[in-house]
């Protein structure tokens, strides 16, 4: 189980590094922008990507 979960850490730390390698400047002005918004918008951010990680998962099992 814990070799899953770290895992699953390693992937998400090579997809979150994806973004700022490839295209640096695009990845600081939507950081920026995220910056900006205020707590009620952030946190809806956050759970629309809780919620289709979710999603994701629940697919992947499927097949």
């Amino acid at each position: 189980m814990w070799d899953d979960l770290f895992r699953a850490l390693a992937l998400v730390l090579v997809i979150e590094g994806l973004l700022p390698f490839a295209a640096p400047a695009r990845w600081r002005e939507t950081m920026l922008r995220l910056a900006s918004l205020d707590d009620r918008q952030l946190r809806f951010v956050g759970v629309s990507a809780i919620v289709g990680g979710m999603i994701i998962l629940q697919l992947v099992r499927l097949l």
